[in-house]
């Protein structure tokens, strides 16, 4: 990709339609989302037919193919973390006679957390329920940040339950980069835990009624008492296992 190229050229929308073959090994069977970086698509290998997704960045949001570079290095990086989606490899195609970086990686089925939550009475979960999937999501980011990463967004909509039951079984949809690891990073990804936790419960609208152990992982949603709390993602998943239920 030259310079000017990345630079001068900007593209809002791909919207690649089903059957589009990309750089001869891949079809696209439907678009999954969108966002800054780009768009996202469910792709079939043409030979052995077998389901991907395909991550497509935009030229001016990939300047030099640093972001794609990023992103899939943070993927092989943090490879052996069950939460996060298995990387496989990169490719180029040209979308207007302009090559286009994008990035294959596992396809992972199931249901983004914030439907997920829709569907269940009252829009919300029930304190138990929201327990067990704060506790599967602090143990998957305690994973990401011994591995001496952090996400960067967590929220509700990059986040997939692919079963659920006694526990849940969670895929992040994303991943993000804000420049190097930091203490305050991984802060922000603990704060954020406690957010979804939050959000999960009801929001503002139950909070008043959730009990007290509820409560008290919430913190009120304020940075300062959550992190005195919690300083890790791993003193956050502790504290769930050995929190006592009045």
């Amino acid at each position: 990709m030259t310079k000017r190229t990345s630079v001068h050229t900007k593209i809002r929308a791909f919207n690649l339609r089903p059957g589009t073959v990309l750089a001869d090994r891949y079809v696209v069977i439907e678009k999954l989302g969108s966002g800054w970086e780009g768009e996202v698509y469910l792709i079939s290998e043409r030979a052995a037919k077998i389901e991907r997704t395909a991550k497509l960045f935009f030229p001016q949001r990939n300047v030099g193919d640093k972001t794609s570079k990023t992103y899939a290095k943070k993927l092989h990086k943090l490879r052996h973390c069950p939460i996060v989606i298995q990387y496989h490899t990169q490719d180029t195609l040209l979308f207007r006679k302009i090559p286009i970086r994008f990035l294959v990686s596992e396809f992972v089925q199931g249901e983004r957390l914030t439907q997920f939550i829709k569907r269940q009475k009252g829009k919300r979960l029930h304190p138990f329920q929201a327990l067990h999937l704060l506790h599967q999501l602090a143990a998957g980011i305690e994973c990401i940040h011994k591995m001496g990463d952090y996400h960067g967004d967590l929220h509700s909509d990059n986040i997939m339950v692919q079963r659920y039951g006694l526990g849940f079984d969670l895929k992040l949809l994303d991943m993000f980069h804000w420049g190097p690891p930091t203490a305050e990073n991984r802060q922000d990804d603990v704060v954020d835990l406690v957010r979804i936790f939050y959000d999960a419960l009801g929001g503002q609208k139950q909070y008043a009624k959730l009990p007290a152990e509820a409560k008290s992982i919430c913190r009120g949603l304020k940075r300062s008492l959550i992190i005195r709390k919690f300083r890790s993602a791993g003193k956050l998943r502790a504290y769930l296992e050995n929190m006592q239920w009045q």
